[in-house]
């Protein structure tokens, strides 16, 4: 991929666009967990970045991976980019056992260190190379990556930029990938960081309730965000069941609309 500020081609895949909880939510009654329009239907949050020249990483492991990328027809990745390792964000890391057994060696994994410490202790048969599948069996294989806020990184073909954002208490990765900007479980974006995002052609950012929330970026809060770094296109992801995707899209301002799952975005 181009460096930022050239010229690149990206493909962007939205695998699941819902919050924690997903759309719908297990035993609620509310009319968008009903919903018959296909676009409130949400499972947990994750997308696939395709470069003009062939690399393919994914942007976190969500519980629904194996089925998400079954309906996106991917049926391979160079490399996963974690945000963070909250269990929506992970907790579908088994799922690459269908990738990595294909391939020569591990699948290489980055995300913030301290992210990548606790998933390898999660799932230590994953990233520790001294625990062997059985004869006739297979595991999946991951080779953890710690990435530095802001130092820029070639992974396969593609020129990822890491930025750190708050989440709370704990910090989560943006990632800059040419012409993109993807933003997830972020509650602010501070000067600095905001910067390194200013230039983005389309931007993709969480959005929670359209009230305040401790960790989140709220509707509004994520709708002044955009403005300011002011992408010609605006994606809202890690949505709840608050919203109709219909009557949200209807009331955001022209160039900020809500993602939905399987939405493939093509940025020339």
């Amino acid at each position: 991929m181009a460096a930022r500020g050239e010229s690149a081609r990206v493909k962007l895949t939205f695998l699941g666009t819902g919050t924690s909880f997903g759309v719908p939510q297990i035993g609620c009654g509310c009319a968008v967990c009903h919903s018959p329009d296909p676009r409130d239907k949400r499972t947990r949050v994750g997308a696939v970045v395709e470069t003009d020249e062939g690399a393919r990483l994914l942007i976190d492991t969500p519980p629904e991976l194996r089925m998400q990328l079954i309906a996106a027809g991917i049926d391979r990745v160079d490399a996963v980019l974690f945000t963070h390792d909250h269990a929506d964000h992970t907790h579908g890391l088994d799922d690459i056992r269908s990738i990595s057994s294909r391939r020569d060696g591990p699948l290489d994994m980055y995300g913030p260190a301290d992210s990548l410490k606790r998933l390898a202790s999660r799932f230590a048969y994953i990233f520790d190379d001294k625990v062997r599948a059985l004869p006739g069996t297979s595991k999946p294989e991951g080779r953890a990556i710690p990435l530095e806020d802001r130092e820029r990184v070639m992974i396969a073909d593609a020129d990822v930029l890491p930025v750190a954002l708050p989440h709370g208490p704990v910090s989560v990765f943006a990632y800059r990938m040419g012409p993109l900007a993807y933003v997830t479980d972020a509650k602010v974006i501070p000067p600095d960081a905001m910067t390194a995002l200013i230039g983005a052609r389309v931007l993709v950012i969480n959005a929670l309730f359209r009230t305040g929330h401790p960790t989140h970026l709220s509707i509004p809060e994520a709708v002044r965000a955009a403005e300011a770094i002011g992408a010609e296109r605006t994606y809202l992801t890690h949505l709840t069941h608050d919203n109709f995707h219909a009557d949200l899209e209807a009331e955001l301002p022209r160039g900020i609309m809500p993602a939905f799952d399987g939405l493939t975005v093509r940025i020339d």
